[in-house]
C-alpha cells in the first residue's frame, strides 16, 4: 500500500456533548457521524490542555504543551511568539517522509515571524494567526481595551504569509473552500499530502449564515447559533470527504477529528453585552468546561477514520490524547517517532489491530491546577469550574468508569491511592516548571526542515 494521505480536523471550543454521535439531540452532525461510524469514535479522547494554543501545540508536536513551548493562550498582536522552531512538528516530520503539506484555518501558535505556519513545515497556508476573528470582516477585536501592544483591532487574514482581504466571506466556508482547492491540486501530484483544517467554529463571536440558523429555528438563540456554526463545520467536513472521493484518494486517506478543548462559558459569547455565563454549548455529562482540568475542559470529541487500515464501527474507551496523533501518523507514513522526543504514543495498533494500549499516566496543568489520569482514576488538584474562582476541591479523586461527571470525591475513601497519585502529579508538575524556567532563558533556535 502506498503512503497514506492525512487530514487533521480541529474545531474550537467544541464541547464533548455537541455532536449528534456523542448524544446531542440539538446539534446535528451527519457527516461527522458517518466518519465515526466508518472508523473509530473515542469515548475517552483528551486534549492536552483546556485552552486552545497549548492544545494545538501538543497535537502538532506530540509533546505536552510546555515541552512544545506553548503553555497558555497566546496573544494576538503581530509580535507574539509561540511554537518554537527547534521543536519539530508532525508537519516537519511528514515533510521528511516526502509529504506535501497545507494548512487552512486558525493557527494561534504565534504571530511573530519565527512562529508562523511556513516556519513549522507547511508548504502553503491560508487562514488567520490570532485566537479569534470576526467571521465576516476577519478582524481580531479581542485585544480592545486590554492594554499593551494588542489593544487596537487588527485585520488577520493571510495566504502564504501575505495579508489578503476577503470581506464578507464567512470564515468557516472559506476554510472549507481552500481545503477543497488544495485537495484538487495535491491529488494531481506524485507526493502524498498532509492537510490541517483548523476551523474556528464554534468559538465566539457567535454568528452564522442565515441558512444555517434556519435549520435550527426551533432552538433558543444561544443553542441555535451554536448548532448553526457546528452544522456549517459538518457540511464542510462532508464536502472535503466528497472531494476525496471524486479524486479517488478516499480509501487511503487517514482522517482525524477533534475539538481543541471544552466548551466556552464566557459571557462574550452572547454578543449583546450580557455578563451572564453562556449556556449554549455542552460538555454532556462531564464536569467543567474551557479553562478547567475536570474532564469537561479536556475530554473532547475524537474520531479516527482510515478505510484502508482501520475497521469501521468501533467505539473505544481506553484513554487517548491529542499528543498521540503526531507519532501515530508519522509511524504510519514510514517515519520513526523516537527521533522526535515525543510524549505521545503510536495508537495505530490499538485502533487498527485491536491491541491494548500500554498502561501510562496522562497529565495536565493550567495555572494553579494540576491533574492526572491513571487507568480509571482521575486526580485533580485545585480544580476550578469557573476561571478565576477559588478551587472546587484542593484534592479530588474520581473513578471515571462509574462517575464520568466527577461528582463524587473519593479522596478520603482511598487515601493511599490519593497520596500516591498526588505525589506523582506534583513531581511531574515540578519537572514542567523546571523545564519551563530553563526554556525561557534560551532564545529559540532556527532549524531547517526540508524534504
Amino acid at each position: 500500500m502506498s503512503k497514506p494521505n492525512f487530514i487533521v480536523f480541529i474545531t474550537d471550543d467544541h464541547g464533548y456533548g455537541d455532536l449528534s454521535c456523542m448524544g446531542s439531540t440539538d446539534v446535528m452532525t451527519p457527516n461527522l457521524d458517518r466518519l465515526a461510524a466508518g472508523g473509530v469514535r473515542f469515548t475517552d479522547f483528551y486534549s492536552n490542555s483546556p485552552v486552545c494554543s497549548p492544545s494545538r501545540a501538543a497535537l502538532l508536536t506530540g509533546r505536552y504543551p510546555a515541552r512544545a513551548g506553548v503553555r497558555s493562550i497566546l496573544a494576538g498582536h503581530r509580535t507574539a511568539s509561540g511554537l518554537r522552531r527547534e521543536i519539530p512538528s508532525m508537519v516537519q516530520g511528514l515533510k521528511k517522509q516526502g509529504y506535501n503539506t497545507y494548512m487552512s484555518g486558525k493557527w494561534h501558535m504565534g504571530l511573530a515571524d519565527d512562529s508562523r505556519p511556513h516556519q513549522q513545515g507547511f508548504d502553503r497556508w491560508y487562514g488567520f494567526l490570532a485566537g479569534c476573528i470576526d467571521y465576516y470582516s476577519h478582524i481580531f477585536y479581542w485585544g480592545i481595551n486590554r492594554g499593551g501592544p494588542g489593544q487596537n483591532p487588527i485585520h488577520d487574514l493571510w495566504e502564504d504569509n501575505a495579508e489578503i482581504w476577503d470581506n464578507g466571506k464567512y470564515m468557516t466556508e472559506a476554510i472549507t473552500d481552500k481545503a477543497i482547492d488544495y485537495i484538487r491540486d495535491a491529488s494531481k501530484q506524485d507526493e502524498p499530502f498532509m492537510l490541517y483544517v483548523a476551523y474556528n467554529a464554534p468559538h465566539y463571536p457567535m454568528h452564522a449564515p442565515q441558512k444555517y440558523m434556519d435549520r435550527f429555528a426551533h432552538l433558543p438563540w444561544d443553542k441555535q447559533v451554536l448548532a448553526a456554526m457546528i452544522s456549517c463545520v459538518d457540511d464542510g467536513v462532508g464536502d472535503i470527504v466528497d472531494e476525496l472521493e471524486r479524486q479517488g484518494v478516499r480509501d487511503n486517506t487517514c482522517i482525524f477529528f477533534m475539538g481543541d478543548n471544552g466548551p466556552s462559558r464566557e459571557s462574550r459569547n452572547w454578543l449583546d453585552g450580557t455578563l451572564d455565563h453562556y449556556y449554549g454549548s455542552s460538555a454532556g455529562a462531564l464536569k467543567g468546561h474551557k479553562f478547567s482540568l475536570y474532564d469537561g475542559g479536556v475530554r473532547v470529541p475524537g474520531i479516527l477514520n482510515w478505510p484502508a487500515r482501520i475497521p469501521e464501527r468501533q467505539v473505544l474507551d481506553q484513554p487517548v490524547a491529542a499528543m498521540d496523533i503526531m507519532p501515530s501518523m508519522l509511524k504510519a507514513a514510514g517515519g520513526d517517532p523516537s527521533e522526535y522526543d515525543v510524549d505521545g504514543m503510536d495508537i495505530m495498533p490499538y485502533v487498527a489491530d485491536g491491541k491494548a494500549l500500554p498502561e501510562r499516566d496522562l497529565f495536565w496543568e493550567m495555572n494553579d491546577q494540576t491533574a492526572m489520569r491513571r487507568g480509571k482514576y482521575k486526580l485533580v488538584l485545585k480544580g476550578q469550574l469557573v476561571e478565576g474562582a477559588p478551587p472546587e476541591d484542593d484534592v479530588h479523586l474520581s473513578d471515571l468508569t462509574v462517575d464520568m461527571g466527577e461528582k463524587v470525591n473519593l479522596a478520603n475513601e482511598h487515601p493511599e491511592l490519593t497520596q500516591e497519585l498526588k505525589q506523582t502529579a506534583q513531581a511531574w508538575r515540578e519537572k514542567i516548571e523546571t523545564l519551563w524556567d530553563e526554556m525561557q532563558k534560551q532564545p529559540t533556535q532556527p532549524v531547517s526542515y526540508t524534504k
